[in-house]
Parts: C-alpha cells; structure tokens; sequence
C-alpha cells in the first residue's frame, strides 16, 4: 500500500511538471500554424489547389488538396465566394467566435494551478499526520481507546484485589453518580496507581476501559513535553477539551513522573516547558474551571519524585497502592495467566506461587510464557512441572552455558565455592533454606547455590541479616580453607559487594549498630536537576564517618569469622557437598542434606544432573519452589576479569 502510494505521488509530480512546463512555454515556442497571404489563396484557388475553407467572419482556414493545411485572413471581397464555387472548393461557413472560455478551456487553463494546490495539500495532510503534527504542535496525542477486540475486565486482572476495589468504585460512579451523590459524595477527580514496575498498573486502567461505558483516553507522560515551549501546556488543554466534550470519560497517563516531577529545579525556572505543563495540568485538575466528569488515573513507580502539589487532595483523591502479589494473589494471577496453556495434570499453581516470592505480574507471565516455549520446544503437547521448574530456573539464574569450558581445576573451586555457601546457609537456623545447589554457568556467574525463604519476608530481623553475610563470606572462606591464600579468586566479588551492601544499610539505615544507635546515616535526599532525579548524600562529620566505616568492617568481619569457624569444624561436610557437585553438577537443598546423611542422590535418567527429576527424599514444598527473582546473592562465583 505504502508502495503505491509513492508511485501514486511521483505520476502527480510529473505531471504538474509538464503541465508547468507546457503553460509556461513562450508563443514562439509552440508550433506555429501554416499562415499564408490572401494574394497567395486566391491564387492557389486559381490554380485548383484548394480543397477546401472555412469562413468565420475574416478568418479563412482550410485544406489543400494535398491535405496541407492553411490560415489567412480576408478583406471584404464580395468575389471571394463566387471565386471559390468557380473552382469547387467546398466552403464551410461559421459564425463569429464570442470570445468567452469554454468549460474546458477554463479547466485547460487553471488545471495546474489547480493541480500545484492539491499536492501542496497532499502534503501539508502528511506532515500533520504523522509524530510531527507540523501545524498541530498543541493538539493532544491521547488516543481513544476502543476495546473491541482483546478487550480486558477486572476477571483478567489478579492478585490486587484491594487496588481493583478502589477503581471499581470509580467505574460505579461513573455508571450510576446519583447512588453516591445523594449521599453527599462527588465524583473524583483523580486517582493515582503507585507501585512498582510489572505490578499491573497499566493492566488495571484498560481494566477500567473495559468496565466503564465511557470514553477512555490514554496517554504517556513524555507525550507532553517538547523541544518547543509552550506546546506542553497547550496539549493539556487540548486534551480536557477534549475529555470535556466526552464527559463523563477517564483520561488515563502512564508514567506521570516524566511531566510531573518537582518544580524549581531546571535550568529555565518558571518558564521550562516541563514545569510550565505541570501548571497547566495542575491549573485543569482542579482550577476555577469545573471539569465535571472528566476522571484522570496517572501511572507512576516514582511518587517519590512528584510534586507535592499534584498528590494533593482535589486533584488526586487517592493513591491507590499496586504492590507485588502475595502467594494467594501470585496464584490467581498464574491462574489467568494459564488459561490459554495446556497443562499437565502434575502442574499446581499454588506450588508454584509458594516458590516465586517477590515476583510481580508480568515476572509470572514470563515465567508461564517460558514454560511454554520450553515446553514447544521439547515438543511436548503439554506443558508440565519440569518445564515450569525449568522456567523458574532460567529467569531466576539466567539460562545454562553448558558449552562454556572449564578446566577441571575451575571446576573444582567452583564446586569448593558454592559448597562454601551451601554449608554455611544450611547450618545457620536464620538463613533461608537452599533451594538448588549448581556449578554449571549461568548468565555471568560460573556457578549459584539459589535459597528459598519458606514465606513472604516482609521485615529483616538482625539475626537474617548476620547470617545472609556469614553465607555470603563462605564462598571466599572456603576457597582459602581448602586452596590457600595465595589461591583465592576473585569470584567472591559480588558475594563481598553484597556482604558490605546490607552491613551499610543495618549501620546507616537500620540502626542495628550498638556505638551509632538508632539513627539514620547518610540518608539519600532525591533532587530533580535538568528534569532527572538526583541522590546525593547527607552531609555527615569526619568521626561519624570513620564510625560507620568501622560498624561496617566490625559486622562483615564477624560473619566472615563465623564462617571460617563453622567451616573449619565441618571440613569434612565441605568436602561431601563439593564432591556431589562434581559429580552431579546440579543438586537439590534436600540432595544435599541427604548427602551429608551418607545418601546418595537417585536420578531417573543416569545422565540427568539437573537436580529436579529426582531424589532419595521428596522435595519440601516451600523449599522445592524458587527463590526471589533477584535474591540477595546465596553465593554466584563470577568469572576472573581478563586482562
């Protein structure tokens, strides 16, 4: 289509050029007729050369018997006629010409004009409507938005049940006003769906489309604001001009953080075309114009970041809160999320929720989305718990490098490394139980022992904390245990970087530190500078610096001591679990403690080392599932950097 089109627009191109070029040609140019004189016409009349002429007033024009063609112009000859009888040349006579155009003449005439205006137009229509919106820079880009086809509802919406409560109202509102009116209530005019990103906010609000009979706009935030200014201010007005002729209707904005940012921080103050269409969306929501009718739901992850004077109440009467699922809430979002697959009868949403905590709804789609493509391409008919064990696995680790070499040597401090993390989490009644145990690469790390809490974490205590350091410190423990000091690798990089991570945050944030108290320390302070948020620290003396800096050593010291100790009395369970590894590559948190029992794994295939087909004890639900989608590192050994 897009092929005929140009085509269609290069034939138009050429021809206004020919038609420009014929208009504009100069008389001498054209072909000019066979004029001859009057004397010369009587005498081929004479001459019996003349077949025919034609007469109309004292223009002669006609024919020679050779079909030559001639023009001539006459005096008044009264002879002329009879002349022409005389030598039987056939006379046509006409009236005198008016001098007015003819229809198709004026058409002739102005056709390239005509023509020139049309492709002027063609264009100007092209430029507007595209993103350009060259003679439209203030009209609203909010599109409205039809759910004929894939339409969603609230049943398609999951796990957030009292965040769907809070918009079902609004949708019942906006259905039957007087139900609420007659008590006092009036529509509101603004609600504001926080939470992180992958919860479901968009998802909520074409929820909300699909509920409400009423138009339903959506726009993004960066749609507003341009190189130009002013243009962001007029689109606002654009847009609840364009709500208001619809109303009652809902104007949804994804990612409001992008216009509605703290003002007084750019570079232009007053007159920066973000602020200035903050105001204007302020000045709208809730200003001396009524916008009876017209709803606005903004998105955001940032409210952080907005200006106070848009959370107000009047402007957004709620804040509604889109967190991550629970268990009950990630099993009914697996449910939704399931029903276009074809599962096996061994497949249990609940097992699954119950080992996916911390993920939100789109990590669920992908996980079910994953499962099936493993499945596909096992080419399976359906879709069973291995793929879906498998899924969580690649999403939560990263997919496997089998074809990465390593030399036995590598492997085997490897296998020393993760044994060190998973000795240590499973002696440690704080730690979260080990899920999976594995020395096979995946994504960046060389090897990952993976722990599962057994419930949704919704507080740390000191105790977890300590014990996530002192699993975090085996690795490197047991690589100077078994291969010296001078043969320690730098793979314990990120497990070290984590350690120091949450011994600053128990200082600085948790105040678990005895010499500090429970204060808060260096506590991030979010400026907006150029329109981006900027963290910087709070100003702190010299001796509270050092103070920190020391409850920090103090506290990654104590677990790194805690164990070396443990691991020095348990060498010989060290040794056990990393011999597995070897052996098995992959083990399950229960192949592992079985294995220090003196069992040995039992695999259904001899081949298999994934750890999931099989062991000598039944998997515990909880700790079978996955673990969090970024746990806190359980021990990944990272590659040396190379030179």
């Amino acid at each position: 289509m897009n092929n005929f089109r140009n085509f269609a627009l290069w034939v138009i191109i050429a021809l206004l050029l020919v038609a420009l070029f014929n208009v504009f040609q100069t008389p001498g140019q054209r072909t000019a007729p066979n004029e001859i004189s009057f004397s010369e016409l009587l005498s081929e009349v004479d001459s019996g050369n003349v077949r025919e002429v034609t007469i109309a007033g004292d223009s002669i024009s006609g024919f020679f018997k050779s079909n030559r063609s001639f023009k001539t112009y006459a005096p008044n000859d009264p002879t002329l006629v009879t002349r022409l009888q005389k030598n039987n040349v056939t006379i046509i006579a006409k009236p005198l010409d008016s001098g007015s155009p003819s229809l198709m003449d004026v058409f002739v005439s102005w056709f390239p004009m005509l023509l020139l205006i049309g492709v002027w137009i063609f264009f100007m229509r092209q430029m507007q409507g595209g993103g350009g919106k060259a003679m439209g820079f203030g009209k609203s880009k909010a599109k409205l938005l039809t759910e004929r086809h894939g339409r969603v509802t609230f049943d398609d919406v999951a796990g957030i049940d009292e965040a769907k409560e809070d918009l079902q109202e609004i949708v019942e509102f906006l259905r039957e006003p007087h139900k609420f009116q007659r008590l006092g209530g009036h529509i509101p005019k603004g609600a504001l769906l926080v939470g992180p990103p992958g919860t479901g906010k968009t998802l909520l609000a074409r929820a909300i489309a699909g509920e409400a009979d009423v138009p339903f706009f959506t726009i993004s935030g960066s749609d507003f604001v341009e190189m130009f200014v002013g243009v962001g201010a007029s689109r606002v007005r654009d847009m609840f001009e364009q709500g208001k002729k619809n109303a009652p209707c809902i104007i949804f904005i994804d990612e409001i953080d992008a216009v509605g940012r703290h003002r007084g921080a750019g570079l232009g103050g007053g007159n920066d075309e973000r602020e200035q269409t903050l105001n204007q969306l302020l000045v709208e929501m809730d200003g001396f114009e009524a916008t009876e009718g017209v709803i606005l739901i903004a998105a955001t992850n940032r409210p952080d970041v907005l200006d106070p004077a848009l959370l107000r109440p009047g402007r957004f009467y709620r804040q509604v809160v889109v967190p991550n699922p629970d268990i009950i809430g990630r099993e009914k979002i697996l449910k939704v999320h399931m029903r276009k697959v074809p599962l096996a009868p061994d497949v249990e949403p609940r097992t699954i929720a119950r080992g996916t905590p911390g993920f939100s709804g789109a990590d669920l789609a992908n996980l079910v989305n994953e499962a099936a493509l493993l499945a596909a391409r096992r080419n399976k008919r359906l879709v069973t718990h291995a793929e879906f064990e498998d899924a969580k696995d690649k999403v939560m680790m990263g997919a496997e490098r089998r074809s990465m070499v390593m030399s036995e040597e590598e492997k085997k401090l490897t296998a020393y490394h993760e044994g060190g993390h998973a000795l240590i989490a499973i002696n440690l009644d704080a730690s979260d139980p080990v899920h999976k145990a594995t020395i096979i690469p995946r994504g960046r790390a060389l090897g990952m022992v993976m722990r599962l809490p057994e419930r949704d974490h919704i507080s740390l205590t000191r105790a977890k904390l300590k014990a996530d350091i002192a699993v975090a410190m085996g690795g490197r423990v047991a690589e100077e245990l078994i291969f010296g000091h001078e043969k320690v690798t730098s793979g314990a990089s990120s497990d070290i970087q984590m350690a120091t991570r949450m011994a600053k945050a128990m200082v600085t944030q948790f105040g678990m530190s005895d010499k500090l108290g429970p204060l808060a320390y260096g506590e991030n302070e979010e400026e907006v500078f150029l329109g981006h948020s900027v963290s910087r620290t709070q100003n702190m003396s010299e001796e509270t610096q050092k103070l920190i800096d020391g409850e920090v050593f103090r506290i990654v010291d104590e677990g790194y001591k805690l164990a070396k100790k443990m691991l020095k009395a348990k060498v010989k369970d060290l040794h056990t679990i990393s011999e597995g590894l070897l052996e098995y590559e992959t083990l399950s948190g229960d192949e592992i403690i079985n294995l220090l029992k003196g069992v040995q794994p039992v695999r259904e295939n001899p081949d298999d080392t994934s750890g999931d087909k099989g062991s000598a004890v039944p998997t515990a639900g909880a700790k079978k599932a996955a673990p969090k989608k970024k746990p806190k590192s359980s021990g990944g050994m990272e590659p040396q950097p190379q030179a």
